[in-house]
């Protein structure tokens, strides 16, 4: 996996120096694009500091303006992008499963973001012991749908935990660190920077890393409608050259990256630069890597009672955006 994913973004490092702003047809559209103040996301807000988003795209003639909404978990971001609030995503895989299986919403994967990067954790003072040890316990965790909440639920039951005896309770981030300091629940797991800024809080501890629950797991992705590929189809294949182009920048500049995101969020430099020192996360671009643990996402959701079927990687990715550049350098 990690050879894959070294070659993987190897090609992309030299395609990049051959990019370009491409063209549009008729006719006008406000870009909006979703996000959430995850170091996973780092790609957005690398682009997004560099005036990429906006420079880029405005000098199409299909875009009057471009903007970005913030969202606090994937799950209310995949309604937004079904309804056309937000034209792209960057989301978990997982909650846009859901939004295809039960809502019929055609929302498709064009490329992946990143792998790993959420941690499981417990008060400072507690005697974790495994798995076992969260049965009569309260976890926090992103709402059902969600990368985090898909995750949690598969790694207790592969050992053997009755969920039944566990109390997994969908919060945002916020939220759950909130709760944690206040001794409201007894665990959370999130991705970063959370748990950095929680283990500099002196609040808690790191007891189960994401990738050891299951190992270079897809997390999030860049996605879109449907709808919006089939009437801007070159909107959306600029919005992948800017996504891949920012995401060798910050793996080849992550102090910088580090800067432009505690810019955007308003997380402190040196958290940042701790929390993507002590994730096990990676940044990717290419959806073939990913696509088999997105499908399998489906599977589980299906077996957890969240979706009425599985989906096939035809429902969830378009790699044909993805395939067009690699093919065009």
């Amino acid at each position: 996996m990690k050879k894959i994913m070294f070659i993987g973004f190897a090609v992309l490092l030299i395609a990049a120096s051959f990019s370009g702003c491409l063209g549009g047809d008729s006719g006008t559209t406000n870009v909006v694009i979703g996000y959430q103040p995850s170091t996973h996301h780092m790609a957005f807000t690398t682009a997004k500091e560099l005036g990429w988003w906006s420079s880029n795209l405005t000098q199409m003639d299909e875009v009057r303006n471009v903007s970005d909404r913030s969202f606090p978990s994937g799950p209310s971001q995949a309604t937004a992008l079904a309804s056309g609030a937000i034209h792209i995503a960057y989301i978990g895989a997982a909650p846009l499963i859901p939004a295809i299986a039960q809502n019929n919403a055609d929302l498709k994967i064009i490329a992946a973001v990143q792998v790993n990067g959420s941690s499981l954790i417990v008060p400072t003072d507690a005697d974790y012991t495994g798995p076992s040890y969260f049965e009569g316990k309260t976890i926090a965790t992103f709402p059902p749908g969600s990368i985090q909440d898909t995750l949690l639920r598969q790694w207790l039951i592969d050992n053997g935990v009755n969920l039944s005896r566990v109390d997994i309770r969908g919060m945002d981030s916020g939220e759950a660190q909130t709760a944690l300091r206040a001794g409201a629940v007894d665990a959370v797991f999130l991705p970063h920077p959370a748990p950095s800024i929680i283990v500099n809080s002196g609040v808690g501890k790191v007891v189960m890393e994401s990738g050891d629950m299951s190992s270079d797991h897809a997390c999030c992705v860049l996605a879109v409608s449907q709808r919006f590929i089939d009437e801007h189809p070159d909107i959306v294949a600029e919005i992948l050259r800017i996504h891949i182009n920012a995401t060798i920048y910050t793996n080849a500049n992550p102090e910088d990256a580090a800067r432009y995101y505690a810019n955007v969020t308003g997380v402190s430099e040196a958290v940042v630069l701790q929390s993507i020192s002590e994730w096990d996360g990676a940044w990717i671009a290419d959806p073939r890597i990913i696509e088999e643990y997105v499908v399998e996402y489906a599977r589980i959701q299906y077996e957890q009672g969240l979706i009425p079927r599985p989906l096939t990687s035809a429902e969830l990715f378009d790699m044909s955006f993805f395939d067009a550049y690699v093919s065009q350098r």
